[in-house]
């Protein structure tokens, strides 16, 4: 699988040197005590060696693969046991040479000397830009500049289309992510912290020799987007948001979001809103079909939100226009799903615009600049599908304030909503040949099914 993902890369790049670093140990507060190592995606992907301190080299023109770093010495040993060799890591990945990260600096002048094009990734680590600039004498500031942009686009064309093995490891990530919100649903009881359920819900992953794909968001305050707060305490007639997934052992991801009550049942308007909420999750996968533009998608959720605000006196006027112009924005101010993969957000670390855009320049209106996915579905693409309801007390006093889109929005109804919170539900769903299907198990969703853990 590896040395067929390396042939078709360089097939695609047709000429040069291409360069990849693996991710280092990254201390929290000195060397010896390091944050959970997460190997870099991409090198996973073309790789799949799961230990730091390495880089990688593809000689495209002499059909030549090496991959560098430094076995453990008797001092690593001691303290963390013995390691298979760099070596006997890369031959699991078909590549036959490799040596130490020392002489990764000769080969790279050598190419730099004959002005081979030496293509690299935009680094998101400081650490891979330091190396950018000692290998290759290319300042931090200016390692995106001197990017490859060819490289970027055949990998985010290669990895954006998900392998059958892939698929199913991703299904995996999923499944057990809906245990992790299963969990939060059966446990969850007034007087407990935020920080409570976290912690049972990061169990379902660590019991399974797994880990989050991302921090948990486990709020009552689920109108800020991505809280990662943990400190309040549950109460009666709040509403739960948690956002959570589990990254398996080859690092596939999952993302799951649910909303439920703290009390045992919804009361009237937490149904009113929830069920709002959710007819726009089916209006967007409705949606979804292969050839689609995932912007269709996402209008649609904001076409279903804006009908029913209007239905129940938030908002007024035309709901085409309203949409046009994003005064929905003020209830829904992000996007409706993104890329998954081996990154939750998958390969965002190579530019959105590229990723989620195809080059094309972004949407600068609020709410829609937010929107992360914005092209053609193809059969193989992984994404989710996440529409919610926010009501952000400083927007609304922010637009009130402005007299911002007072043609479509009913200010003195929506003061009534003003401390209700969020609600967010999500999905992850694969683009077939003929449609799509979600992925892994059925998740809680319908308001009878999310009381019936209560």
């Amino acid at each position: 699988m590896y040395v067929q993902r390396r042939k078709i890369l360089c097939e695609k790049i047709g000429a040069g040197l291409i360069l990849f670093f693996g991710n280092d140990e990254s201390p929290m507060n000195y060397p010896d005590n390091t944050y959970h190592f997460r190997q870099h995606s991409s090198f996973l992907y073309y790789f799949g060696i799961d230990f730091p301190s390495l880089a990688a080299i593809i000689d495209v023109d002499n059909d030549r693969q090496i991959v560098f770093g430094d076995d453990f010495t008797i001092d690593d040993i001691v303290w963390r046991g013995s390691q298979p060799t760099i070596s006997e890591r890369a031959s699991q990945s078909g590549i036959t040479e490799t040596q130490p990260l020392v002489k990764l600096f000769t080969i790279l002048k050598e190419a730099q000397a004959s002005r081979k094009v030496i293509h690299f990734l935009p680094p998101y680590r400081p650490e891979n830009k330091i190396k950018l600039l000692r290998y290759l004498n290319i300042r931090p500031d200016e390692v995106n500049l001197n990017s490859s942009s060819d490289l970027v686009r055949a990998v985010i064309s290669q990895r954006e289309i998900k392998s059958a093995e892939e698929i199913a490891e991703i299904e995996k990530a999923v499944d057990l992510s809906v245990d992790m919100h299963v969990m939060a649903m059966k446990i969850a009881r007034p007087g407990m912290t935020e920080a409570q359920i976290a912690a049972k819900v990061h169990e379902v992953v660590l019991a399974r020799n797994c880990n989050l794909s991302f921090p948990i968001i486990a709020t009552v305050n689920g109108q800020t987007l991505h809280n990662h707060s943990h400190h309040n305490i549950l109460k009666e007639g709040d509403l739960f948001l948690l956002d959570a997934g589990a990254e398996t052992q080859m690092h596939y991801a999952g993302d799951l979001s649910s909303t439920f009550p703290v009390s045992r049942q919804f009361d009237e308007r937490q149904k009113g809103i929830y069920q709002i909420s959710l007819k726009a999750h089916e209006a967007a996968i409705s949606t979804i079909a292969p050839g689609t533009n995932f912007r269709e998608v996402h209008l649609a959720a904001c076409l279903s939100i804006t009908t029913s605000m209007k239905e129940i006196g938030l908002m007024k006027g035309d709901v085409a226009e309203a949409v046009a112009e994003g005064a929905h924005a003020l209830f829904f101010p992000c996007g409706t799903g993104h890329m998954m993969g081996l990154d939750v957000h998958d390969m965002e670390d190579l530019g959105e615009v590229w990723v989620g855009y195809n080059g094309e320049p972004k949407s600068t209106q609020f709410g829609l600049k937010s929107l992360r996915l914005a092209k053609q579905l193809l059969p193989g693409h992984v994404f989710t599908i996440e529409p919610g309801i926010y009501f952000i007390p400083e927007l609304i006093d922010l637009w009130k304030s402005e007299g911002r889109f007072n043609d479509f929005l009913v200010w003195k109804e929506i003061e009534k909503f003003r401390n209700f919170g969020g609600i967010r539900n999500e999905e992850d769903f694969l683009i077939t040949e003929t449609g799509c299907r979600i992925l892994g198990k059925p998740k809680p969703k319908s308001i009878s099914e999310v009381e019936s853990f209560r």
